[in-house]
C-alpha cells in the first residue's frame, strides 16, 4: 500500500468519524450548506429550554454565594475576628480587680 493511498484511507475515516459525530450531536446540513441544530423531539419548546438556561444561571451565582459564605469563615481576617470577639467576651466575664475597682468603688 503506497503512502497515498494510507493518508486518503486516513482521511475517509477522520471524514467519518466527522459525519457520524455531527449525526449524534443532531446537527443537520440544508441544501445551500448551512449547518443547523434539529429541532428536539421530545416535546420540549424554546422556551422550556430558555427558562431551564435562566435557572441553571440563577443556580449557580448561588452556589457560588454559599461557596463565598463557607470559605469567609476559614479566612485569616474571620479567624482573626472571631479571636478579637472571644477575648472581649473573655474580659467582659472576667471580675475587674486592682484600681479599676477602687475606682468605681469610690463613685
Amino acid at each position: 500500500m503506497t503512502s497515498w493511498a494510507i493518508v486518503a484511507l486516513v482521511a475517509i475515516i477522520v471524514w467519518g468519524v466527522v459525519e457520524y459525530a455531527k449525526a449524534r450531536a443532531g446537527i443537520i446540513t440544508d441544501e445551500n450548506g448551512n449547518e443547523t441544530i434539529a429541532p428536539r423531539e421530545d416535546g420540549r419548546s424554546a422556551a422550556e429550554l430558555e427558562a431551564a438556561r435562566r435557572e441553571l444561571v440563577e443556580l449557580k451565582e448561588r452556589v457560588k454565594v454559599l461557596e463565598r459564605i463557607t470559605t469567609d469563615a476559614h479566612s485569616g481576617d474571620a479567624r482573626e475576628r472571631a479571636r478579637i470577639a472571644a477575648e472581649i467576651e473573655a474580659l467582659r466575664d472576667t471580675p475587674v480587680s486592682g484600681p479599676a475597682l477602687r475606682k468605681e468603688q469610690s463613685e
